[in-house]
């Protein structure tokens, strides 16, 4: 649907039903006259659209953000694949509205991304999560970790440093269900042989650089994170992609990172040390 064809079927009597298919905030911000809001992000997206009309054959036009963003697209296909039969998508969406001109309802405040109040901020270990697995060509063992402390620098609303320690002897297994053999693994793995959890109880990331990753879109990695980790007493380099957004003064971030835990001095059944292991390689 054109912009022009949007003009005509809202002059139309009986006129469409308007959905605003982003969240909240930004129909807050920013909406046609007249419009309902319904999410397309959210699971309940579909129960959500059947409150607001529960007339199936209403004539209903749906729009989003635009430039090739895939809510509107994605929200019609929805909409359809549950029973409305008249369906239609704009999808130049909020984009287009605003090149054209066109009055929009709202506080006309709306930001893709949130720009952080600089400082130091302390991380929630109550809410962070670190999960890990341990892997070679035969088999896998996978669980958490507990993140002892950390904090994020912010500057120019950048994110400029990170440090965590990582409580080494809270790590536990969740796929061994056998209780034995799970307490078993758990005590392998707090000796030398790989983590020598007595004598070294905490590990410690502290960054030293982190670049913002150009052209990184909302969702993706968008900064590269460079830093010291130290295992076992033993201290490597490491540099790992990382994505990190802002929510008001409350930022989040999530990261997937692979280690050779050889070069951290636990050898133990790698085949990179020991001939007819069994084991060709070995990482966790």
């Amino acid at each position: 649907m054109t912009l022009t064809e949007l003009q005509k079927r809202l002059a139309a009597d009986p006129r469409p039903v308007l959905l605003h298919v982003l969240p909240e905030e930004i129909f807050e911000a920013k909406r046609l006259a007249g419009s309902l809001n319904a999410c397309v992000y959210e699971m309940v997206f579909p129960e959500r659209v059947k409150e607001l009309v529960p007339d199936p054959s209403a004539p209903l036009i749906v729009y989003g953000a635009g430039g090739g963003s895939l809510d509107a697209k994605t929200a019609a296909d929805i909409l359809r694949a549950t029973g409305y039969g008249a369906v239609e998508c704009f999808e130049g969406g909020l984009d287009a509205l605003a090149a054209a001109g066109l009055p929009l309802e709202g506080s006309g405040e709306m930001s893709e991304c949130a720009i952080p109040t600089d400082g130091t901020y302390a991380v929630n270990i109550d809410e962070s999560v670190i999960r890990w697995t341990g892997r070679n060509l035969f088999n896998h063992h996978s669980g958490t970790v507990s993140l002892a402390k950390g904090r994020l620098g912010i500057e120019g609303g950048k994110l400029v440093s990170a440090a965590f320690e990582i409580a080494m002897d809270t790590i536990a297994c969740e796929d061994l269900t056998d209780a034995a053999m799970n307490r078993l693994l758990i005590q392998h793995l707090e000796t030398t042989d790989f983590f020598d959890v007595t004598g070294h109880p905490v590990a410690t990331f502290t960054s030293t650089a982190c670049d913002p990753i150009e052209g990184a879109t909302p969702g993706r990695p968008n900064f590269l994170l460079r830093g010291v980790f130290t295992l076992r007493g033993i201290a490597r380099e490491i540099e790992f992609p990382i994505v990190a957004a802002a929510q008001g003064s409350r930022l989040t971030g999530q990261a997937q990172i692979s280690l050779n835990r050889t070069v951290f001095g636990s050898r133990y059944g790698s085949g990179r040390f020991f001939r007819f292991s069994g084991n060709t390689s070995s990482m966790i």
